[in-house]
Parts: C-alpha cells; sequence; structure tokens
C-alpha cells in the first residue's frame, strides 16, 4: 500500500511534466541525452547509441549533478573558462568557438568563486549573529510583558488607593473646617441678631417716648429728650458676615488645590541649604587626577564609609571621628551597603569587608570591568560593567549569579556608552550617571527606558548619583561645581547649592531627616548638607 501511495504521490506531483518519447507521466531523465523518460522507454533509450553515452537518473535528482556541462554541447563536460565570455566551455569549445579568446583553468575560476561565497557567507553568519542577539532581545522583552503590565496595574492600583486615602483625609479635613467656620459664622450672625433686636427695641421706644411728647408742653422735658434722641440715630456701623470666599469656588477645584497643598507639603526643599557638618577625610591626592575621594555608603546606624585615592575604606561617623579603617587592594573607587556590609569594585568582580576585615571576593565578572554598584531592594546586586566600547547594567545574586542584563533599549540600541554611577529609586528605577553620553539615564526594573535628563548646555558631566525616600534624584557635578535635583519622573527641580558652595562634588549619599553627604573629590573634605525641611 505504501509502494503504491508513494508512486500516485510521484504521477500527481509530475503531472504535467511528460515523456518525450510516448508523453506518458515522467519518471527518468538522461543527463548526457537531456531526455526526459518514463519507466517503459528507459529500455528503450538506453539502446540508442550515443557516442558520450547515457546517464539515467531519477527525474527528481535530475539537478542535482555536480558536473557543469557544455551549454553548446550537453554531452560534453566543461573543463575551461573563457574569460572573455564569462563561461564555462568544453574542450570541443576550446578548440573551435573560443580559440583566440583568453583562458584559464576551470579550477581556479571555482577557486575564485568560492572564496567570494565564503566572503558573503561569512558577512551573512555576522549579521546572522546580529539578528540573533536582536531576537533574544526581543524574546526576553516579549517574555517580560506579563510581568511588565501586571507591575504597571499594581502601582496604578497603589497609587488609586493612595489617593483614595488623600481624597478622604482632605474630605475629613474639609469637613472640619467646615463645621468649624459654620460655628463661627453662627455665633457672629447670633451675635448680629442681639444687637439689632437692642436697637430695633431703642427705636421702638424712642418713636414711643417722641408719641407721648407730642402733647408736651413741657419745654424742659423736651430740651432734655433731643440729646437722647440725637444719640440713638448715631447708629455705629455693624459690618455683614459673608460666606468663606474659598468655597465659593467650585468644590473639586477647591479639592484639587488641598489635595496639591498636602502633596507638596510633606517635605519642603529649603531655599538655602546649610552645611551641618564637615569632615575632612584626609585621602592622599591621586597622582594622576589630583582627586582624593570618590565614593561614599551610609550604614543603619549613621555612619558613613568613604573611599578615595588610597587602597583603603574609611568608617567616619557624623561629625567626623574617625572609627574604623580596612586596607584593601585597589583604591576605593565605587562603594554601596549590602546585608549591612561595604561592598567595592575591583578591575575584575565584586568584593566585600567581613565583619572580622576579612576581604571576600563575592563573584567577577570576566572581561567586563564592574564600575559603580548599588543593592537593590529585591536583595540583588547592581553593577555597572564596561568591555570596550560597551556598557550594561547587570543583576546579580550574592553568589554571582546573573539575574538580568540590561544593555539595549525596545529598538536594539545600546542605552548607555559608559555607565559609571548607579542606584535605585524608590519605584523600583535603575538610575545610572553615562560619562560618554554626559546624561543620567534611568530604566524601569524590567530594564525598560524611563527617561533621559541631561542639559541643553554640552558641558554637562553627571557624576555621582543618588535617591532619597521621597523618590528625589540627587545627581553630583563635580567640574561646574552643581548638585543637581529632579523628582523621581526625571525633571529638573533645582540646583542645591548650599551656603558657602560646594566645590568639586563627586560621591553623595542620603541620610535621615531631608540630609546628604557630598563629598569634593578634589579637596577630599565631606559636607553634610540639610536640603528639606523637618
Amino acid at each position: 500500500c505504501t509502494k503504491v501511495f508513494m508512486m500516485a504521490s510521484r504521477d500527481e506531483a509530475q503531472h504535467f511534466v511528460e515523456c518525450d518519447l510516448c508523453q506518458q507521466p515522467v519518471s527518468f531523465f538522461c543527463r548526457r541525452c537531456g531526455v526526459n523518460l518514463c519507466d517503459p522507454c528507459v529500455p528503450i533509450h538506453l539502446r540508442v547509441k550515443s557516442k558520450n553515452g547515457h546517464d539515467i537518473v531519477d527525474y527528481t535528482s535530475k539537478d542535482d549533478d555536480d558536473t557543469c556541462h557544455c551549454d553548446s554541447h550537453p554531452q560534453n563536460d566543461c573543463s575551461a573558462y573563457c574569460k572573455t565570455c564569462d563561461a564555462p566551455i568544453c574542450m570541443l569549445c576550446v578548440s573551435i568557438k573560443h580559440k583566440s579568446h583568453e583562458m584559464s583553468e576551470l579550477s581556479d575560476k571555482i577557486e575564485e568563486l568560492l572564496k567570494i561565497i565564503a566572503k558573503e557567507n561569512d558577512q551573512l553568519q555576522s549579521s546572522k549573529h546580529e539578528l540573533e542577539r536582536i531576537l533574544d532581545h526581543t524574546m526576553k522583552m516579549l517574555s517580560s510583558i506579563p510581568l511588565f503590565y501586571k507591575q504597571r496595574k499594581d502601582e496604578v492600583t497603589a497609587r488609586g488607593e493612595e489617593w483614595h486615602k488623600q481624597i478622604e483625609e482632605t474630605v475629613k479635613k474639609l469637613h472640619q473646617e467646615l463645621d468649624d467656620m459654620r460655628k463661627e459664622h453662627e455665633a457672629v450672625l447670633q451675635k448680629q441678631k442681639r444687637e439689632f433686636e437692642e436697637k430695633i427695641g431703642k427705636v421702638n421706644e424712642m418713636n414711643a417716648k417722641t408719641t407721648k411728647l407730642q402733647k408736651s408742653k413741657n419745654v424742659t422735658e423736651l430740651k432734655t429728650f433731643v440729646p437722647v434722641i440725637e444719640k440713638q440715630t448715631n447708629f455705629s456701623e455693624v459690618s455683614q458676615y459673608s460666606f468663606p470666599k474659598s468655597f465659593e469656588r467650585k468644590i473639586d477645584e477647591y479639592l484639587e488645590i488641598k489635595l496639591k497643598e498636602k502633596e507638596s507639603s510633606n517635605r519642603k526643599i529649603l531655599d538655602v541649604p546649610t552645611v551641618t557638618s564637615v569632615i575632612d577625610t584626609g585621602f592622599p591626592a591621586d597622582e594622576e587626577t589630583n582627586n582624593r575621594l570618590y565614593d561614599m555608603a551610609v550604614t543603619d546606624d549613621n555612619k558613613v564609609w568613604m573611599g578615595g585615592a588610597s587602597e583603603e575604606l574609611k568608617l567616619f561617623d557624623l561629625q567626623g571621628l574617625l572609627h574604623h579603617t580596612v586596607r584593601i587592594t585597589t583604591e576605593g573607587m565605587y562603594l554601596c551597603l549590602y546585608n549591612k556590609q561595604v561592598v567595592y569594585t575591583t578591575l575584575k568582580g565584586v568584593k566585600m569587608i567581613s565583619d572580622t576585615d576579612t576581604v571576600v571576593t563575592m563573584f567577577t565578572t570576566g572581561d567586563w570591568k564592574p564600575c559603580g554598584v548599588t543593592s537593590a531592594a529585591s536583595g540583588d546586586l547592581l553593577v555597572c560593567l564596561r568591555k570596550d566600547d560597551q556598557s550594561k547594567v547587570v543583576r546579580y545574586s550574592s553568589t554571582g549569579t546573573v539575574l538580568q542584563e540590561i544593555q539595549y533599549d525596545s529598538q536594539c540600541q545600546p542605552l548607555y556608552k559608559q555607565a559609571v554611577y548607579i542606584t535605585e529609586n524608590v519605584n523600583g528605577d535603575i538610575i545610572v550617571t553615562d560619562w560618554v553620553k554626559k546624561a543620567v539615564i534611568a530604566v524601569d526594573r524590567l530594564g525598560i527606558f524611563r527617561y533621559s535628563y541631561s542639559e541643553k548646555d554640552s558641558n554637562f558631566k553627571p557624576s555621582s548619583v543618588a535617591t532619597d525616600f521621597v523618590g528625589h534624584v540627587i545627581v553630583t557635578e563635580f567640574p561646574r561645581n552643581k548638585i543637581h535635583l529632579l523628582d523621581r519622573d526625571g525633571r529638573f527641580l533645582r540646583y542645591i547649592i548650599p551656603e558657602g558652595g560646594i566645590k568639586d562634588p563627586r560621591g553623595v549619599c542620603i541620610l535621615d531627616d531631608g540630609e546628604m553627604m557630598v563629598g569634593e573629590c578634589v579637596t577630599g573634605i565631606v559636607k553634610r548638607i540639610k536640603y528639606l525641611e523637618e
């Protein structure tokens, strides 16, 4: 049954191709003669004499021959290449039609063509790698879509609940305000009511007295009454109490104003930030850059680890007292606190200082050089990595397992050119400073681009970055002695410039009570700056 099915399928597929001898469905092909043949006609064709012989093959494989046949003499194989005509030819053609033409070995032409094909194939393979990279990135984005939109919905729900709470609190407050206003209004009007009733009583009394005196002949009594009635006609003016102006507008407008006041009144930014203390870290100057202080990280008990241009890390309290010094094998360029331990990056990986001051390698990063490092709310570490002209952010577990790589945007273009310092905001945004792009670049927790902050001035050179409990983004810029304060969406709010100014600010970390620690990289001085109201 199987054989019959296969024959039937072949006959159907070859319905329009007929045997050149009898017009039956074709089954075979003679390569030497170029003749289509059915099964019965094959023996007949083989009995026909041919000086080149016959080469009978299945019709479906008639084009599988690696031999190059001459176009002018199909019975002959090509053995030379005519450069003049740019065509393969047989030996018969060489001696007749192409006798005076420039020739070459067929193998030389084949080798030349194979080199071209190999070169083009290499380029295609390179393109394939790029396409596979883009496909991989696309698939990762596709797989992250459900989680991304679930998180967005959760954020909308949480924000809605927050709004509901604010509205309920605001409505309750407005009800109380209205109750207080009502009592005040009623008290004033009750007082006015009594005053006017007394005055009207006096008027009635004067009227009765006047009526009585109309028949009086007593001049003395009349003269005595004149100043009395004149005094009563000079009533003091009484102001009429009106409804509060604030409630004359539409109530929804008033609610909106109150909500905005509530939102902005949590912690206001000081007009003039103040320096509450100064610490001289004592780091030496780097011979090449003259920089002293690079980075800092605050502990849970309000002490600050600092790293500078020496192979040591120092722990200060907020009053500037040095509590501890730990020797390391590199400069303390990038620091963070992870599980209450200070963590820093080296040329090859990430290390941690244990409770016994032992340096422990957490993990290595291969060919990629780590820069900025920060701990994430998830319990992972976020690290900026750089190799040649590439840069990316990688999320690691504590054991060095790669959990996430962030390198390209939705158009598969590089997000970063040189990601240096890094932090995570309260909403999960991952924020880095890029020294080549001269920008602050933020992606969400899934690595999807959120915003980029830079200034129109091309001299903008962001250095380090930190975030506070409100979601403010604090960016230092040491070439121009500025500290930029952004909101959580990357919009510029204002510059933080304390009394006495700040010189070459680089490392920055956030303390409680609306304060930040900012390090001056050239002087090695750290300033504790109060920038939010209580």
